[in-house]
């Protein structure tokens, strides 16, 4: 897939998203190792294919693998291979994931996921270029770029001594924070209409019809699952509502029901003269910074974001 079609496949119209993916095809012409950091759905495999679609990498393999889907007692034999004998069921030679992307790019998703033992084992290859099987004497030279991603919060697993601090700051080269969808202005309507009409041509189906008060619901969602779940609810709308008008009966209950909590018990009574949600905005982050002497991770837990959605806000505001 050329570098064109890869960021193609990348959709929106978001002044802070299309900002993000200038940097990635900056950061793409490089050997750079880099780390994407973002919340579930948000596009983190896109992103590290387009790393590797526009690099010098392209014709070279791309290996992408979930961390997560490693067994503890397992995850070194298959990131770095083994030897026959080398354990009890290790019956023939096996060169291993890294190996397999030698030339090109190997996307490591989940990378907190793995054990502190294989973490000393990949900073040792990211450091070396070297790898050394389970069984084996000799190590090996392997010319793979690392791209790494996860939902989680690293530093925080650094304090909690989860995370390996050597790794982090190795893999920190270049950071690429991908926003999530409620942070993308002007970008729900606009993915919700494509991805409708995706699935209407898919389905040989006809355009499901939401009314202002649906489309109001959708967009006042907080979307944890980002653009996945934006995806997902275009498809069940083509589906079940082929051609119909979708009210707010019509949407899934996840939805209705974050509505109906807001409606019923808000948090937070606006004013007769209304507020200006930006300065309230902007004054609870210094707030939450002042509070936790400029610990980023614990002011964003006191406002209940992640770290990546917290720091993109302090970058709206020009807040240091």
């Amino acid at each position: 897939m050329s570098n064109a079609d890869i960021f193609a496949r990348i959709w929106t119209q978001s002044p802070v998203f299309e900002s993000v993916l200038r940097s990635v095809q900056i950061v793409a012409a490089t050997e750079a190792t880099t780390l994407i950091l973002g919340e579930s759905g948000t596009g983190k495999e896109l992103v590290a294919h387009a790393l590797h679609s526009g690099s010098r990498r392209h014709a070279a393999p791309y290996v992408a693998v979930n961390c997560a889907t490693f067994s503890e007692s397992l995850a070194e034999s298959q990131l770095f291979g083994h030897k026959r004998g080398a354990f009890t069921g290790a019956q023939a030679d096996y060169a291993g994931i890294i190996r397999s992307a030698d030339g090109g790019t190997l996307f490591l998703d989940e990378i907190a996921e793995l054990s502190l033992p294989v973490q000393a084992k990949l900073l040792r290859f990211l450091e070396t270029g070297e790898i050394l099987s389970l069984g084996d004497t000799r190590a090996e030279r392997v010319d793979v770029r690392l791209v790494a991603a996860t939902h989680r919060d690293l530093a925080e697993l650094v304090v909690e001594g989860r995370f390996r601090a050597d790794l982090f700051y190795r893999l920190q080269v270049v950071p690429i924070e991908l926003p999530p969808l409620r942070a993308r202005q002007g970008d729900i309507d606009w993915l919700l209409a494509r991805f409708m009409a995706e699935f209407a041509q898919r389905y040989d189906s006809h355009l499901p019809r939401l009314t202002a008060t649906a489309r109001g619901v959708i967009r006042r969602h907080p979307w944890p699952g980002n653009v996945r779940e934006l995806r997902n609810l275009a498809e069940r709308l083509v589906i079940l509502h082929s051609g119909r008008a979708v009210d707010v009966d019509n949407l899934p209950h996840e939805l209705r029901s974050a509505q109906l909590d807001v409606v019923k018990s808000p948090r937070f009574n606006l004013p007769e003269n209304g507020v200006d949600l930006e300065a309230i905005e902007s004054d609870l982050l210094r707030q939450a910074l002042a509070r936790t002497g400029g610990n980023k991770s614990r002011a964003a837990r006191l406002l209940n974001l992640s770290r990546d959605t917290f720091l993109y806000r302090l970058k709206k505001f020009s807040i240091q």
